[in-house]
């Protein structure tokens, strides 16, 4: 299959597996309960957060979510500036799935409510044509320990790495931190999709 440009389907499987170990999700597949002590009840709600015209990670993550086996009802939170919101193409994929619902934020005091994930993407300098543009947007979202502090006791904090400004590193001690533990599973994941490729046993 061809390259498709602003996706990152690997990021995306390593993403869908860390909010399954992290959360307890249960998936309607053969093994799919996870076998974390915790396990999740109720809706699923994922706030993506930032750059999400750019960002290729919250492209695929969406659209792997939408389609996916989660038994829970599904609730993604897109929060970004004006001029960096979640494509209409992404959008209108994922509105083929009746289990996937959609909301639209600005604030992310408000869009942290009663969320189970917060998934950070960063402000992509290299993406913007005009410099005055991303400096109008760059910091427009900090995850520092206030927002923490509100937030949810046991939302996990994501993001694909690296990061610039967009999480403090103060949040790196937090348990609910998981963004060096999610990128520690994309080496076993990349190396369960070779397998699969190369057929090894």
């Amino acid at each position: 299959q061809k390259r498709t440009r602003g996706e990152h389907p690997t990021q995306a499987l390593l993403d869908t597996f860390t909010i399954w170990d992290e959360l307890g999700v249960s998936l309607d597949v053969a093994g799919g309960d996870s076998k974390n002590a915790k396990t999740h009840e109720g809706q699923l709600i994922i706030v993506l957060l930032g750059d999400l015209k750019h960002g290729r990670t919250v492209h695929s993550l969406a659209k792997l979510l939408a389609r996916s086996s989660i038994k829970h009802e599904l609730v993604l939170r897109y929060c970004a500036p004006p001029s960096l919101e979640m494509p209409s193409h992404v959008k209108e994929y994922v509105e083929k799935f009746p289990n996937a619902k959609q909301e639209q934020y600005t604030d992310m005091g408000e869009a942290v409510k009663g969320a189970n994930v917060l998934y950070v993407t960063r402000v992509q300098k290299e993406r913007f044509e005009n410099a005055d543009d991303y400096e109008n947007v760059k910091g427009a979202y900090v995850v520092d320990t206030a927002l923490m502090e509100s937030a949810p006791s046991d939302m996990i904090v994501m993001h694909p790495l690296p990061r610039v400004d967009e999480i403090s590193t103060e949040v790196d001690s937090d348990p609910r931190a998981c963004y060096f533990r999610q990128m520690e599973n994309g080496m076993f994941v990349r190396m369960a999709i070779l397998a699969l490729i190369l057929g090894t046993p």
